[in-house]
């Protein structure tokens, strides 16, 4: 039923015949997606299911990162100079890159400094007219502080481009290289401005990248078309459509029958079904991501670290591991994953210890128990694949300690934004990085910044940590930076304002007539190069 449902609403949508549906089989892909797109401008979200869909198939950005190496390779800028002072960073930009044809604009010229200078302006420019247009969060930018390092951006030429700094930053060139650094189009935005459409710019999306924008249908499917003229080189697939699915049962089953050639995050569960048919891949790869359990450290009784934990002490994390990851995953001893560079295995991780978890109550003044909320993502995620039966275990062991949780859960977008208005007592979240760079898990996670932007979920704002952060950004030896972070990691686990629990292997089924799909190490998934055989 399932299939003959999904077959007529594709018919509908498309309009076509059946030797038209044959062609898109042959010549299209049907990636079965999570959730529906929070925005098709990755400034405005870090929503990891969201990224996954737009960044790398409708845009580029300036350079990028070697998944092998972790150098950064050239992308629209074909090089960069770095000044003695290191507070300003000149980029030479590619020419002849092409900006999508879309039926609702055709560009009068190729890609050049305007589009750079627009694109980062918006971002701390309160002039920009589109600065306060979708909110005016740029939750990632603002979390890094990348809106207060930025002093001016300068076209120095038709194709060259400074950034000047107001403080130097070891971490600048790795932020410029990630999913949320794409280009927009300047002249498009311009031409929003005539009719007042400005937050077009942000659903309908006009990008250098490898796709274009099609159709987007809430709930029901995206569709994008070739970038017949992509710079970097002719993409293989005429179509690319995401049919939005956020069951992992139903994903799986329409792999099964065929409906969709790729599919993110199967469960654990589900590998072994995957594993014995010969016509779908298991891609597997493990990248820098944390799953976590944060405390919203600005309400009680979780702004008591004693309560913190005493609640980490509760819970079983082996059991997680075998329970929710089928032991797919690494338990973690700190924040960072053990493949960072800046890792510190910490001594003091809570153990599994519920007698001692029921004395630090006591010792808080707690004598009777309480309840809390837990809120559960709805969607499985590299670095959680089930979070509702994480909830259940983790409800399971605070009942042992006479702590009542009341599982929460909504749509995924709701949840992000009302995470943001830090409501909860605590939730189940978790973080891929974007950059090989350690500070890419601190300070979007946990510094003043990213709680004053909402995507600080335990909403934890320490002086003492972030002057560690920005001392270590501050330099450019990397055993000096080690030290402050090895001093960042104890502090985390020292105030647990979240318990870090696992790494998680990020899975992808695809059919085995798909190839060249990237799942990067770090930063989502690329489409840029799939092809059918």
């Amino acid at each position: 039923m399932v299939k003959f449902i999904f077959g007529i609403a594709l018919l509908m949508l498309t309009g076509c015949t059946e030797q038209s549906l044959k062609n898109q089989n042959s010549h299209g892909l049907i990636y079965c997606a999570e959730a529906n797109p929070v925005s098709f401008n990755p400034q405005i979200t870090t929503s990891g299911s969201t990224i996954d869909l737009i960044s790398n198939q409708l845009y580029n950005r300036l350079i990028s990162i070697d998944a092998n190496t972790g150098e950064f390779l050239p992308e629209l800028a074909k090089s960069w100079k770095i000044s003695k002072n290191r507070k300003k960073i000149t980029f030479e930009l590619r020419q002849d890159v092409q900006f999508h044809h879309t039926d609702y604009f055709t560009p009068s010229r190729n890609f050049d400094a305007d589009d750079v200078v627009f694109t980062f302006s918006r971002l701390f420019d309160v002039y920009n007219p589109y600065h306060f247009v979708s909110g005016g969060q740029y939750p990632y930018f603002k979390s890094i502080g990348l809106d207060r390092l930025i002093k001016s951006i300068i076209k120095e030429s038709q194709y060259s481009v400074s950034f000047e700094l107001f403080d130097t930053q070891s971490s600048f060139l790795s932020n410029m290289a990630t999913d949320f650094s794409v280009i927009l189009s300047a002249e498009y935005a311009k031409s929003l401005e005539v009719d007042e459409k400005l937050e077009n710019l942000d659903h309908f999306p006009i990008g250098t990248g490898p796709y274009k924008f099609k159709d987007y249908k809430r709930d029901i499917l995206i569709r994008y078309y070739q970038h017949e003229k992509y710079w970097q080189h002719p993409v293989a697939l005429a179509q690319l459509v995401y049919d939005i699915t956020p069951n992992s049962t139903t994903r799986i089953a329409k792999m099964l029958t065929h409906e969709c050639d790729v599919t993110p995050h199967p469960n654990s569960s589900q590998l072994s079904i995957l594993a014995d048919r010969k016509d779908i891949q298991v891609q597997k790869e493990t990248n820098l991501n944390m799953g976590y359990w944060a405390f919203n450290t600005q309400k009680a009784p979780f702004n008591n670290g004693l309560v913190r934990r005493a609640l980490a002490h509760a819970i079983d994390v082996n059991k997680i591991m075998q329970s929710v990851f089928l032991n797919n995953g690494k338990r973690l001893h700190s924040i960072l994953p053990s493949t960072s560079w800046a890792y510190q295995a910490q001594v003091n991780m809570p153990d599994y210890n519920p007698e001692l978890a029921k004395r630090l109550l006591r010792q808080a003044g707690i004598v009777d128990g309480f309840s809390m909320d837990l809120w559960a993502m709805p969607v499985a995620r590299i670095y959680n694949p089930n979070a509702r039966k994480m909830a259940e275990l983790i409800q399971n062991d605070l009942k042992k300690i006479d702590v009542t949780v009341h599982i929460v859960e909504y749509e995924w977008n709701t949840f992000i934004k009302k995470l943001e208005d830090h409501t909860h007592d605590s939730v189940l979240l978790g973080w891929s990085a974007d950059t090989p760079d350690p500070d890419n898990f601190f300070s979007p996670l946990l510094s003043c910044a990213a709680a004053l932007s909402g995507k600080n979920s335990a909403n934890w704002c320490d002086p003492e940590f972030d002057l560690l952060l920005s001392n270590a950004l501050d330099t450019v030896n990397i055993d000096e930076r080690k030290e402050y972070y090895f001093q960042a990691q104890q502090m985390v686990i020292q105030e647990l304002p979240l318990l870090p629990i696992a790494q998680g292997m990020r899975f992808q089924a695809t059919s085995s007539n798909v190839k060249d799909i990237e799942i990067k190490p770090f930063g989502g998934v690329s489409l840029a190069k799939a092809r059918k055989e």
